[in-house]
C-alpha cells in the first residue's frame, strides 16, 4: 500500500491521504481538488505508480444508488463490484467523481427526472423534457487524477464507451475495457435498456 501522496497534476491538487479499511480490505483514500474547487475521492490499492494495465474505475457520484441503495440504477452495484475486483487483483484505483450526480445535472434535477420516469418517460426523454443535456459530465479532472497517480496505462472498468473515449482523448492510455454486469430488477429494467439502446453502453443484463 502506498503511503506517500502521489505527484500533483497540473489540473488537480492532492490534499489528503489516509488508510481506509473497507468491507473489501484496506485502501488508501486520497483527496484531490480540481480547478473548480470540487473534492474527488480516490481509492487506491497496492502500487500503481509506473504500472501498466492497472484496473481503474472512474465512478460518477450517485447519492441515491451508492448511499441509499436505490433500485432505479446499477451505480451502487458497479461501485462495490469494482472495489471487490480491485481487492482480488491486489491493485487498482477507484476515482469517485463528485459533481457527476445524475450524469452531471445535479441531485434536484435527477429527482425531477425520476418523477417524469414514473410517468413513463425513459432517462433520456426525462432529461430532454427538463431542457437538460442527456449527459453533462466532464472527465478532465478524472484524467488529470489518473495521470497524477503516475499510472502508465489502465484497464478501464466501465460499460460506457463515451467514458473510455473521453479519457483517451485526455491523455489516459486505455489498454482494455473490463465490463460490469448489471442486475435487472422491476425498477431498473427501462433504465438499463435505455443505457444499452440509446446511450450505447455495452451492458450484459443478468
Amino acid at each position: 500500500m502506498t503511503t506517500m501522496p502521489p505527484p500533483i497534476g497540473a489540473a488537480v491538487t492532492h490534499c489528503a491521504c489516509a488508510r481506509m479499511p473497507t468491507a473489501h480490505g484496506d485502501f488508501d483514500m486520497h483527496v484531490y481538488v480540481d480547478g473548480a474547487g470540487t473534492e474527488h475521492a480516490v481509492m487506491v490499492r497496492g502500487t500503481v505508480q509506473g504500472r501498466q494495465d492497472v484496473p481503474v474505475r472512474v465512478h460518477s457520484e450517485c447519492l441515491t444508488g451508492d448511499v441509499f441503495g436505490s433500485c432505479r440504477c446499477d451505480c451502487g452495484e458497479q461501485l462495490q463490484a469494482a472495489l471487490e475486483l480491485i481487492a482480488e487483483t491486489g491493485r487498482g484505483v477507484v476515482v469517485y467523481m463528485r459533481g457527476h450526480e445524475g450524469r452531471g445535472i445535479g441531485l434536484a434535477n435527477k429527482i425531477r427526472a425520476y418523477a417524469l420516469q414514473q410517468g413513463g418517460r425513459d432517462t433520456v426523454q426525462a432529461n430532454e423534457d427538463l431542457g437538460l443535456p442527456v449527459d453533462a459530465r466532464d472527465y478532465g479532472a478524472a484524467a488529470a487524477i489518473v495521470n497524477a497517480l503516475g499510472i502508465r496505462s489502465v484497464a478501464l472498468i466501465t460499460n460506457n464507451p463515451d467514458k473510455l473515449r473521453a479519457l483517451s482523448e485526455r491523455g489516459v492510455q486505455v489498454t482494455r475495457r473490463i465490463e460490469s454486469s448489471a442486475k435487472v430488477n422491476k425498477h431498473n429494467t427501462c433504465y438499463l435498456r435505455t443505457k444499452r439502446d440509446k446511450l450505447q453502453h455495452e451492458l450484459i443484463l443478468v
